[in-house]
């Protein structure tokens, strides 16, 4: 992964390119499309990402905070425009800030773990009902197939409504929402390119939003 270096070792990080790559390669990406180009104006800015980072010392988890601006780098990159009289290391600063600071709100507001095991409702036999039972419905419950799928089509709105779209992604990848097979939350970093312990903490934060939202739309199976 490109981002898989350690806080500590930031000085392993390419230094930035001059000037006239960056534009030349800000230009491949935003007029070609070429994607080669991006990921190089994402490797060669890495340096700017451990450099925020760093400020954060109170974060428990440094290889999340740097999937975290990582992630922010990456938005930068792909909304980036050149006309508009701003360097993009200043307009990547912005993004990749806010990232962390959007990380840094949800981890002091966080409390303990949400379980997929923790009851959330009753069902319409008046039996108890837990957040699995949502997320690991199959055809070969005892719900027959239309039943199934009505449930199905119900979580996904849920997951729609309420879920931002790095949740959704997470949610659906682990559990199949979305007619694939579940994966470990590892298997879900390797393809997103963010380290497992960030995909932990989202996955955390979306099942207490699917817990709640649940429970607001009364969704019954």
């Amino acid at each position: 992964m490109l981002f898989a270096s350690k806080l500590d070792n930031s000085n392993s990080f390419p230094h930035p390119l001059s000037p006239e790559k960056e534009k030349e390669y800000i230009k491949k990406y935003r007029e070609e499309g070429d994607i080669s180009a991006r990921d190089t104006l994402i490797k060669y800015n890495l340096r700017l990402v451990a450099y925020i980072a760093k400020k954060y010392t109170n974060y428990p988890d440094q290889d999340e905070l740097i999937s975290v601006g990582t992630y922010g780098l990456i938005k930068a990159i792909t909304s980036f425009q050149p006309d508009k009289n701003t360097q993009l290391a200043t307009y990547a600063s912005k993004c990749i800030e806010n990232e962390i600071l959007m990380a840094m709100r949800s981890y002091k507001k966080r409390q303990g773990n949400i379980s997929i095991f923790e009851t959330i409702g009753m069902d319409k036999d008046g039996n108890e009902m837990m957040l699995i039972d949502l997320l690991s419905v199959d055809e070969e419950s005892v719900y027959s197939k239309m039943e199934c799928e009505l449930l199905r089509d119900s979580l996904r709105k849920i997951v729609g409504k309420y879920l931002n779209e790095r949740e959704q992604n997470i949610i659906n990848y682990r559990f199949g929402l979305s007619g694939g097979t579940t994966m470990t939350q590892q298997e879900v970093a390797d393809i997103l390119n963010i380290s497992r312990s960030y995909v932990s903490r989202i996955e955390k934060t979306a099942l207490n939003k699917l817990k709640n939202a649940i429970r607001k739309e009364n969704l019954q199976v």
